[in-house]
């Protein structure tokens, strides 16, 4: 099981940090009992380089934060209260991942973001924080590794 040190966000001006962009893609709305499928697209940095986990977070509308999962090159991992509706895959070969959210309910209503987390022993490095249009037309976000509730 991984361990969250430290979160922060990071917003960069072009090209201060680094030339990694980060950008989500899928429908703006999905109705109830329907899956909600998104894609991040990833440019400047191979998704399979090792020592960084790839993840989807999301905020409600109050503005907590929650961790949804992420992808690996070991494989993933996900949020215990999402596991029986969530999938994230990726293809290596166009260089991006997935989420699929599976019987969506209001309860999802929240903005879905994607993220690189940099591994350093017990921390996670959030490197990118692009919103994404996400379940039942609202926006969401996605938070770190292992963390259930931020």
């Amino acid at each position: 099981m991984r361990l969250l040190g430290l979160l922060y966000l990071v917003t960069a001006l072009p090209g201060v940090l680094s030339q990694i962009q980060l950008q989500e893609s899928g429908p703006g709305l999905v109705k109830p009992s329907q899956s909600l499928s998104l894609t991040c697209s990833v440019t400047g940095f191979s998704i399979t380089r090792g020592g960084y986990d790839w993840s989807w977070i999301r905020q409600f509308p109050g503005k907590k934060l929650e961790w949804m999962g992420y992808i690996d090159n070991g494989g993933t991992g996900y949020n215990p209260s999402l596991k029986s509706r969530i999938s994230i895959t990726r293809d290596t070969a166009k260089n991006q991942f997935f989420l699929q959210l599976n019987s969506v309910t209001t309860e999802d209503t929240a903005t879905y973001y994607c993220a690189r987390y940099t591994v350093r022993g017990l921390q996670h490095e959030p490197r990118h924080k692009p919103p994404c249009r996400g379940a039942l037309g609202q926006q969401g976000a996605l938070s770190p590794n292992q963390a259930q509730d931020l």
